[in-house]
């Protein structure tokens, strides 16, 4: 019997974060949440530490949500709520959340975590900024090499961007903290929009949700109904993409994803191309690789494994 993964997952809630939460609830035989952080990104961070809360609620889980950071490292907070709406779970009526806030902060949190589980058991998934994770690692070095691996979203290189031509919302929202996590040496699996714009939903699988019957299937048809609007209207496709369920599909089915163990490094620098993941998908430099940067994911299996955890809460 192989113990669940121990991961913590860092947020800034987000329909599609909310969905990534719910598949890692639903999967408690996978994956143990040792707590989830709040992080200011989609929305501002009184907004999001409050929508990771009702989505535990949702969920009927007992899992600790602190608040972390609530602006980046050295600029401005820029968020998304022309995506995600006003709350940031726009699509559904909010209730006031059970799961209380936990007073400590999200950085102690993570501090407190790493050092005192094993090294090597703790997998970080941040679906948002890296803010709180890059906080962590500067202001105690001693848990970086502890992390087992961080798993995220963020980034894009054949896709471009989808907050400039350049750069992806996570990590433009505050590059220097994705430089830091980049840096750090800690192995990081990232999920780009290469892979997230090849996840779209279907009509059929919106209404399969809504078919459940159950408040959870209700919640994602209706967020997916949401943020599906803005995406079509942008992008002309079919659906939209679920950009933050990919890593924890991952960490249940590593098999959906292929890509390559390749160098990146975040620009920080040039105004046109701020926060873009320079990807060397050829090799065609000689820096060392840092990151599993996926390519490609099966569509058809990543929503059927997302139908079939979901269809449990």
């Amino acid at each position: 019997m192989t113990h669940p993964r121990r991961i913590i997952i860092d947020t800034d809630p987000g329909q599609d974060d909310a969905v990534a939460i719910l598949l890692a609830l639903a999967s408690p035989e996978d994956l143990h949440v040792l707590g989830i952080t709040a992080v200011a990104g989609n929305v501002p961070l009184p907004l999001t530490e409050r929508n990771a809360r009702i989505i535990v609620d949702l969920a009927r889980a007992t899992v600790p949500v602190y608040a972390g950071c609530d602006a980046p490292l050295a600029r401005k907070l820029v968020t998304a709520e022309h995506v995600h709406g006003k709350t940031g779970l726009n699509g559904i009526e909010l209730p006031t959340p059970v799961t209380p806030l936990q007073p400590q902060h999200a950085v102690d949190f993570l501090i407190e975590t790493l050092r005192r589980e094993p090294a090597g058991t703790v997998t970080l998934c941040p679906l948002g900024p890296l803010t709180n994770i890059a906080t962590a690692f500067n202001r105690a070095p001693d848990i970086i090499p502890r992390v087992a691996e961080i798993v995220l979203m963020g980034g894009g290189y054949f896709e471009g961007g989808n907050i400039t031509p350049a750069a992806e919302f996570n990590i433009y929202v505050d590059p220097e903290a994705a430089d830091i996590v980049f840096k750090s040496g800690v192995p990081l699996v990232v999920m780009p929009l290469d892979v997230t714009h090849k996840a779209l939903t279907s009509r059929d699988w919106v209404e399969g949700m809504r078919a459940l019957g159950t408040p959870v299937g209700h919640a994602v048809a209706a967020w997916t109904d949401f943020f599906e609007r803005f995406d079509t209207a942008k992008y002309g496709s079919e659906g939209a993409p679920l950009h933050d369920p990919c890593v924890i599909a991952y960490l249940l089915e590593p098999t959906l994803f292929h890509g390559r163990h390749i160098n990146v490094e975040i620009e920080l620098v040039s105004p046109l191309t701020l926060g873009m993941t320079v990807a060397d998908w050829w090799r065609v430099t000689k820096r060392e690789p840092n990151a599993m940067f996926m390519g490609g994911v099966d569509r058809d299996g990543f929503y059927r494994l997302l139908t079939e955890r979901l269809g449990r809460l």
